[in-house]
């Protein structure tokens, strides 16, 4: 099967929720690709192919909450390399980084170990989602205020009407575009 082919595949097992979490959203949910073991294989080979490619020297693999996780561990022990979370603050023991960012309704904030990145490390950043930009963002912020080199944005489904690849002053890869 062509890479075309696999997108297709996985596309038509996302999970398709109108009205939800609030009236009048679309929400696609990765969970529903993630529960058929071929649309499983595909992401994992995508996702592989294109860091090999384009990011073979990459340190570490950044995951942000929490779906992100599922795939900066899968990324990072195929090849090689290390991986640490970025989580909501008060979620990680030991002294971390920190940075604010701002929802549609208020802010957050992201939070990083300080001794998960090394300063100078080439860092890959994975999520299952990009919308409006804002966790991006921040997250990219993040790592740079830790001391890693962000090398490129990795992401599965990117809601490009939303423009929020316009925030992310780095490159971005999505699989899937809506």
């Amino acid at each position: 099967m062509n890479n075309e082919q696999k997108l297709e595949y996985i596309n038509q097992h996302i999970g398709v929720y109108p009205d939800f979490p609030k009236k009048g959203i679309l929400f696609r949910d990765i969970f529903g690709s993630l529960t058929d073991p071929k649309s499983c294989q595909y992401i994992k080979d995508l996702l592989l192919d294109h860091v090999r490619e384009t990011n073979p020297d990459v340190d570490i693999i950044v995951g942000l909450e929490s779906r992100g996780f599922l795939f900066n561990l899968m990324l990072a022990s195929e090849l090689g390399v290390g991986c640490a979370p970025i989580r909501k603050k008060g979620k990680l023991p030991g002294e971390c980084v920190s940075v604010e960012y701002t929802l549609e309704y208020g802010t957050d904030i992201f939070e990083m170990q300080t001794n998960a990145i090394k300063p100078g490390q080439k860092v890959l950043i994975v999520d299952d989602l990009l919308a409006t930009g804002g966790s991006l963002e921040a997250a990219v912020k993040l790592v740079r205020k830790a001391g890693g080199e962000v090398v490129e944005c990795l992401i599965i489904m990117e809601l490009a009407f939303l423009e929020g690849r316009k925030k992310v002053d780095t490159n971005v890869h999505s699989l899937l575009k809506y």
